[in-house]
């Protein structure tokens, strides 16, 4: 009953299909195809594909991008337009290591049936390096100074939204008011009240919305779907998925600027809601340091590993949270915490079982950050058969517990140290990862999937099932609903790191349960933890 190297080398390179790896194997049956088909016939699990996705024909669809920063550019690339200074700089690195394919990558994208008309930027600089790169003889871009200018400007129908947190939420209801379709980044929202009040506006409206979860193309998260639903895992009880980061650029520490001054950039108009302090260079740079304009952890990264086992499990919004962390890795003036622990209670939620009726109800799930630490924690989700490990790649191992393949496990056709499904669909093929933030998206599914062993932006694929939807009608994979279970998950996660309290959530009304004295809205506004959070303007 012993492995070799050599054997389990062999046994995982045993079947690939489409660029995944299949395998189910163990110690006596790894040379043995009839015994390991049988267990694969047995599991019924398939490589999940790419939907087919209607043609986006006829006129092209109109945009406009609000927010020209890291985000907007990255978006903008999606749609198929690059900026001068990136394509050098794509050009410089791949001279550098000829694994480096992003400038390839991109060239060889298809193109989306897009006219980008307008761009909406409160910083000069951003906003004229889109006009200079993005205008062309057939196409002049035009440069709205607010974005009430542009969805009521009748020259754009659809907008992508990619500014602060704290100016999702009103833009896209004003769009969706005008019928102009938009793309909005998570997190959705930026306060309970606006969830509800942008899920009106989106019911109400003729314009589609999708929000910026693109990790809904990650095929191998609808492969894991597949798994689920088939009892692979059996009871899924626990789930455990992390953030490691330990850079300043995932730390929020963006670069400033040398050309930031109140004469280049718009600040009241960059504030808007949020209290209004004097000109902060640092403040709006690396606004996701603080809650006035973003969300901290919880709207940042936990939205992500939220809405990606969303996806995989459909457990909806958890009916309770419990938070805690704090400012224990970059005490420079940030009142977001950069440790911070969440555990979300789904008490009702099941995956189905193979042990008798009635025994296993219930998940917990929970979200361990920190952005003073890089070392690499899976996502894995634990079940009473089998544990899956989830990300760009998935692998399946079966429990020594397991009621399911408790048969398999005595005859040694599984061992619980060996896998008895794995899927890479990166299997050959070579990802230069430019940074440790980069290396923690890519490990996520959240930059690229592979299709037939090809490499593809998800970004891409997300917009162009949105305008593909614009055409053609439809359903985008992450709608109002979606982004209204996303958004109220991570305020919960929020008001309880402030609060120090659990939040609950009332299925049947739909609604928070209240707590005395507190008004929602107003905790999550406010800079740092309601009781002991210094005002803005003490702030250095």
């Amino acid at each position: 009953m012993k492995w070799t190297r050599r054997d389990l080398l062999k046994g995982l390179g045993g079947l690939p299909i489409l660029g995944a790896v299949w395998w189910a194997g163990a110690a006596n049956t790894v040379y043995n195809r009839k015994e390991r088909s049988k267990i694969l016939k047995q599991l019924n699990i398939r490589p999940s594909l790419p939907p087919t996705v209607p043609s986006i024909d006829g006129e092209p669809v109109r945009v406009g991008i609000v927010g020209f920063g890291i985000r907007g550019e990255q978006l903008c690339r999606s749609l198929g337009f690059a900026t001068d200074e990136w394509v050098e700089d794509m050009k410089l690195a791949a001279q550098e290591d000829p694994n480096h394919k992003a400038l390839e990558d991109f060239q060889k994208q298809d193109k989306l049936n897009v006219k980008l008309v307008g761009v909406c930027d409160v910083f000069d600089v951003r906003a004229e390096k889109a006009l200079r790169s993005f205008t062309s003889d057939d196409n002049a871009i035009k440069r709205y100074t607010t974005f009430t200018e542009m969805v009521e400007s009748g020259e754009v129908d659809a907008v992508v939204i990619a500014t602060p947190d704290h100016w999702h939420a009103p833009m896209a209801i004003e769009a969706l008011n005008n019928n102009v379709h938009v793309y909005v980044e998570k997190p959705m929202t930026h306060t309970v009240s606006e969830t509800y009040e942008l899920r009106n506006a989106a019911k109400a409206s003729k314009a589609i919305l999708q929000v910026g979860h693109q990790h809904r193309q990650t095929l191998s998260f609808s492969t894991a779907r597949d798994i689920v639903e088939k009892g692979t895992l059996g009871h899924v009880s626990l789930i455990q998925t992390n953030t490691n980061r330990n850079d300043d650029n995932g730390a929020w520490n963006y670069d400033i600027h040398e050309k930031a001054s109140p004469q280049t950039i718009d600040w009241d108009q960059f504030l808007g809601s949020a209290p209004k302090v004097p000109f902060n260079k640092n403040h709006f740079f690396r606004w996701r340091k603080w809650w006035a304009y973003g969300s901290g952890l919880s709207g940042d990264l936990l939205t992500h590993d939220y809405d990606r086992l969303n996806c995989v499990l459909k457990m909806g919004i958890p009916e309770s949270v419990s938070a805690s962390g704090g400012i224990y890795t970059h005490n420079d003036g940030r009142n977001v915490p950069d440790v911070l622990q969440v555990n979300m209670e789904f008490p009702n939620f099941t995956t189905g079982s193979s042990q008798a009726k009635g025994k296993e109800k219930g998940m917990t799930f929970c979200y361990s950050a920190s952005l003073g630490n890089s070392y690499g924690r899976p996502t894995i989700l634990m079940g009473h058969d089998a544990t899956m490990e989830l990300g760009n790649r998935l692998t399946v191992w079966p429990d020594a517990a397991s009621t399911r393949y408790g048969e398999m496990l005595e005859l040694g056709k599984m061992q619980p140290n060996v896998p008895i499904y794995q899927y890479n669909p990166a299997a050959n093929v070579p990802d230069a990862i430019s940074s440790a933030t980069s290396q923690y998206f890519a490990d996520k599914g959240l930059m690229w999937t592979y299709i037939n062993g090809v490499r593809v932006d998800s970004t891409f694929l997300h917009m162009r099932e949105w305008l593909s939807v614009i055409k053609n009608g439809g359903k985008v994979s992450c709608g109002i609903q979606e982004g209204f279970e996303e958004a109220i998950a991570a305020h919960m996660a929020g008001l309880s790191w402030k609060l120090g309290k659990k939040i609950e959530w009332d299925t049947a009304t739909e609604q928070l349960k209240p707590i005395e004295g507190i008004n929602f809205d107003e905790v999550l506004l406010y800079n740092g933890k309601w009781e002991h959070a210094v005002p803005m303007e003490e702030e250095a």
